[in-house]
């Protein structure tokens, strides 16, 4: 999409910047994925950018599977909101501790004793990564020497995982286990908004956990609550499909991310 595109395509959220909010998710859309997660990093030319936007609109926010500390760690500009580990919980902007929905904390102890007996010699043998995020454990194999036998591994657990009434969310490489509550950027997204006027709010990610934030934003326009949805989806190589086809714009990578940033900025730099 060339910068005149974008221009037209943005045009909701530029012609009122301190009524719109900018909402982006972070692995894959802001920072390329890479095999070990915890090698992964915004580029600073993407920062610089979202650091003019979080001065020039009314709301910037990150939306991310990790644990919203986490994720305030690797975008490294504490003045905005981060909603992590899929809308679990908030960190607004300078606050010290992030605040986790009321209705995980009593599953936070079934959650940590599934982690403990999950991590056996053979999960680790197999090089599968854990994530704790207090109400969510998340199974990694990319990067695997095997990933194939590490994926066969992860499909016995969520296998075991059902079994204890726990729910089993697939992502790119990843398999998460959660507690029977709703769990989702989407509900993130609604709990952020709610109560603020909006006139244009934009989302962009790349993975399936996205489509979420894409059903909810949309949902939210047509009962009113805010102006203009606009839903951006983040081309990969094996990202899922849908995300292309319920998009309003299509970028390529977090390069085109950036360049999408970029016309956000525009003459306002």
């Amino acid at each position: 999409m060339t910068s005149a595109l974008f221009h037209e395509a943005l045009a909701p959220l530029r012609s009122d910047p301190t009524g719109s909010a900018v909402l982006l998710d972070i692995d894959g859309t802001l920072a390329p994925i890479v095999d070990n997660a915890a090698e992964a990093g915004v580029p600073e030319a993407t920062r610089k950018l979202m650091i003019s936007i979080s001065r020039r609109y009314g709301l910037l926010a990150c939306v991310s599977g990790r644990r919203a500390s986490d994720a305030r760690a690797m975008v490294a500009i504490g003045a905005i909101t981060y909603i992590g580990s899929h809308g679990a919980e908030m960190l607004g902007a300078g606050w010290t501790e992030a605040v986790l929905d009321p209705a995980l904390e009593s599953w936070c102890p079934k959650i940590d004793a599934f982690r403990r007996e999950a991590d056996t010699m053979e999960l680790q043998r197999r090089r599968v990564r854990i994530e704790d995020k207090r109400a969510i454990i998340a199974f990694h194999w990319r990067g695997a020497p095997d990933e194939q036998a590490a994926r066969e591994a992860v499909d016995a657990i969520a296998a075991h995982a059902s079994d204890h009434g726990l729910e089993v969310h697939w992502g790119r490489k990843v398999m998460e286990v959660r507690p029977p509550v709703r769990i989702d950027k989407g509900q993130g997204i609604a709990s952020l908004l709610e109560g603020r006027t909006i006139g244009a709010a934009l989302y962009a990610g790349d993975d399936t956990t996205d489509l979420d934030a894409f059903r909810v934003l949309r949902s939210l326009q047509e009962r009113g609550q805010i102006g203009r949805a606009i839903c951006v989806g983040v081309r990969s190589a094996d990202g899922p499909p849908e995300i292309e086809q319920q998009a309003d714009i299509v970028v390529d990578g977090p390069g085109g991310m950036q360049d999408l940033l970029a016309a956000l900025v525009g003459d306002g730099a």
